[in-house]
């Protein structure tokens, strides 16, 4: 990779750069992460004590919370770096179809368990707005805008959730104090494509920063949609059917969009396939899988905590080992916008309404 990091190499060092150590200690704990949480998901526990479980649950949400917070915020540079030989629609088409075919066959067949047409239905839903509409959005957008301002806008998704669970059916409505953290958000977002003489930094790029709003919509709409939907009782089984049915989205988008005839295999460099083997291992099948098991075991603002740590991981990882430059703007910017998540997050909660009685499937009549 190229950045501060350029001038020393991972496997031949003599005199290791000062932000070595950090690469090392970032190392560390994403394969501490990847491992704990693989080997608990996978666990059969043979102590079926109402304390063991408990205990058991609580190490799983922990460690599912540490793989979205730190492996979802390097996904960002390693999208910037795919970019680079891939079209934007394919390198998310090729991360997540492959994902799926590889992992929906192995836990099919490891759990048992058959996916009902309703998991089936939840599955492309969420596949199409997770992943076709808001990953494939962010890898466009990363094509005009740096890696770390890409997961700062994104961080928005916190305050379309809030928005998007109010306007829901049987939603409801946030605090005075959400509504500032809201209003602050986007006064961010505004301060980041504003008039290009403030803070004596140029803008982000206007139709890159819109697109990312729109992809962080539609997360927030395919999140709350996914909570209160079925799925099967394999968070792995369940990431591998979403990452299919968006996977297929992404390939028909590219091909409509006339991707397929910039794709040359020949021309893809090895960073950028080290890319998309990164995007597939850590950001699909691990994160995905941690985030869609804290969306059922947590809360909605503990979830959306990671919205906030996210950008503070891609920000450094842009600025590390692709220059990304941090200007004025995007600090002000950036201080604004995760303020706004903090205030959103640490709002306190309304007691929910007793929610309607779930309307049965045409199966289950």
């Amino acid at each position: 990779m190229v950045g501060r990091f350029e001038d020393f190499s991972l496997t031949n060092m003599v005199l290791p750069h000062p932000l070595w150590f950090l690469y090392r200690a970032y190392r560390t704990v994403c394969g501490a992460i990847s491992d704990g949480f693989l080997r608990s998901i996978a666990a059969k526990p043979t102590d079926q004590s109402p304390m063991s479980v408990t205990q058991r649950n609580s190490t799983l949400t922990l460690l599912a919370f540490l793989a979205v917070y730190v492996l979802w915020g390097s996904t960002y540079l390693a999208m910037r770096i795919g970019d680079e030989s891939f079209p934007p629609l394919l390198l998310a088409g090729t991360r997540h179809l492959v994902t799926g075919l590889l992992f929906y066959p192995f836990f099919r067949w490891k759990t048992g368990i058959r996916p009902t047409k309703e998991h089936w239905i939840t599955a492309a839903i969420t596949g199409f707005l997770l992943l076709c509409v808001a990953n494939g959005g962010v890898c466009w957008a990363e094509l005009t805008v740096p890696s770390g301002v890409a997961a700062l806008l994104v961080a928005m998704v916190t305050l379309w959730m809030v928005i998007v669970d109010w306007l829901r059916p049987g939603g409801h409505r946030p605090s005075s104090r959400v509504f500032v953290g809201i209003i602050l958000g986007f006064a961010g977002l505004t301060l980041l494509v504003g008039p290009s003489h403030l803070g004596n930094s140029g803008r982000i790029n206007p139709w890159g920063a819109a697109v990312l709003a729109i992809a962080s919509f539609a997360w927030a709409i395919g999140s709350i949609y996914s909570k209160h939907s079925p799925h099967p009782a394999s968070a792995l089984l369940s990431m591998s059917m979403q990452c299919l049915a968006g996977g297929v989205a992404l390939w028909i988008g590219g091909f409509l969009s006339g991707e397929l005839h910039s794709l040359h295999y020949a021309a893809v460099s090895t960073r950028s396939w080290l890319a998309v083997a990164y995007l597939i291992v850590f950001g699909s099948g691990i994160g995905l899988t941690a985030y869609n098991y804290i969306l059922k075991s947590s809360t909605a603002p503990r979830v959306a905590t990671y919205a906030f740590v996210n950008p503070v991981v891609a920000l450094f990882l842009g600025w590390g080992f692709a220059s990304e430059e941090l200007t004025l703007r995007t600090l002000l910017a950036a201080a604004v916008i995760l303020g706004a998540v903090v205030l959103v997050i640490t709002a306190p909660q309304r007691s929910a309404a007793p929610e309607p009685e779930p309307v049965p499937v045409p199966n289950e009549v």
